[in-house]
């Protein structure tokens, strides 16, 4: 079964008063392309969910994005009592040593409050637990999205085999107009024959030569052989292979590269439309292909 490399994945948990939520998208890549979006929290655990990402989902432009919300509000700013009652001395004590009045003195706690470290702010570290959830989260998701990758993969399966069918029916369709072909063939080269037969500067080791390679060029059966050989194995290819996206690559190149060939020893205008049909059902396989793990 082949793979889509689009995808979604989702999964949600709760831990320690919070409310985890973790979202995967893919799109087609070349390569594994990783992209994460995540609290500073987290980041401690970039390289291991790169690592579950990687192993997981093999290839494609893959994007996360982890967030969580409170459930009940905890406060992460705390007043540094000690720093405030040392700031307050210092101010009491220059408005002594200055023997400034009541009037004259200053607001010490609205000035405090400005001062450098008077608001504290805990820093929060990722928990041992807290930690547990968002991995299995991460392997929640990539299965979620492998399901959905899964899905798609049979939705382009059954368009490549209607594809490739298409092509192959179109190649025994050259079989009806070949009796033509060779007719036309024949009398192309009877009418050359005879035009070099009396010339006086006729050489018969030159003319086999010149014979033999018009046979060659007009004779494309072995293309015919290998382009059918080439859908065969393009459809053994999706039904034995894992990830076979890059292999399908491949194949398809070849069947292009036949599919050409054909066309320029053709020498049949409705044997070159036939041709015109099959690159047609082959640059849709090419479009389906890219996006294939």
């Amino acid at each position: 079964m082949i793979q889509s490399m689009t995808g979604f994945g989702k999964a949600e948990s709760v831990v320690h008063n919070k409310k985890i939520s973790l979202e995967l998208r893919s799109l087609n890549s070349k390569f594994i392309d990783l992209s994460l979006k995540m609290p500073s929290l987290y980041k401690s655990k970039d390289v291991e969910i790169r690592t579950l990402l990687t192993e997981g989902l093999k290839r494609g432009k893959i994007e996360l994005t982890l967030h969580y919300d409170l459930i009940q509000s905890e406060p992460n700013h705390f007043l540094n009592k000690t720093i405030i009652k040392d700031y307050y001395k210092a101010f009491d004590s220059i408005t002594q040593e200055l023997s400034l009045k009541n009037k004259d003195k200053i607001d010490f706690l609205q000035q405090i409050m400005k001062m450098p470290d008077v608001l504290k702010t805990e820093k929060k570290e990722l928990s041992q637990k807290e930690w547990s959830v968002v991995k299995s989260l991460v392997n929640e998701a990539i299965e979620d999205l492998s399901l959905f990758r899964k899905n798609e993969g049979k939705a382009l399966e059954k368009d490549l085999r209607a594809q490739i069918d298409s092509i192959s029916s179109l190649l025994s369709d050259c079989g009806q107009y070949e009796n033509q072909r060779i007719e036309t063939i024949k009398n192309r080269l009877k009418k050359n024959l005879s035009t070099i037969a009396h010339k006086e500067d006729y050489n018969e080791t030159r003319f086999e030569q010149e014979l033999i390679y018009y046979i060659e060029k007009f004779d494309y059966s072995e293309e015919k052989v290998r382009l059918s050989k080439h859908c065969e194995h393009f459809i053994e290819t999706i039904e034995t292979s894992d990830y076979h996206g890059k292999k399908l690559g491949f194949i398809v190149q070849e069947i292009g590269r036949e599919i050409n060939t054909l066309g320029s020893k053709a020498n049949h205008f409705e044997i070159q439309k036939i041709v015109v049909q099959m690159k047609d059902h082959l640059e849709k396989i090419k479009e389906q292909v890219l996006n294939i793990l």
